[in-house]
């Protein structure tokens, strides 16, 4: 069942807070809502050795990032610099807004 709501999505950075990877900061390139996943620039590094094919001509070895899962990354307050948790506040309006638990400063959305 995914979870989460829309606190990460493309384009945030994050810090990866457990595992290999513990402190490195990154770009999310995908959110695997389904999977509770997300794909961060730079992270989890995986290497593929592939055959010759029509679309990859030379084959050999491809490196790629993997999927991370979405409870070992925190995103980084854009104002401070520092990771917080994401709450989301709705309006009475309707509109969703992504908010930092540490300083409850909101957080803007990304274009991409």
């Amino acid at each position: 069942m995914a979870r989460g709501g829309g606190r990460i999505v493309r384009g945030d950075l994050v810090r990866i807070i457990r595992g290999n990877y513990r402190d490195t900061e990154g770009t999310v390139l995908r959110v695997l809502r389904r999977a509770n996943r997300v794909v961060v620039q730079g992270v989890n590094m995986r290497k593929r050795h592939t055959r010759p094919s029509q679309a990859n001509p030379e084959g050999g070895i491809i490196t790629f990032e993997a999927p991370v899962h979405i409870s070992n990354v925190m995103l980084v307050e854009p104002a401070t610099g520092e990771p917080s948790r994401v709450r989301i506040r709705v309006e009475p309006d309707g509109f969703k807004e992504r908010i930092a638990v540490r300083t409850g400063n909101p957080i803007p959305r990304t274009r991409q």
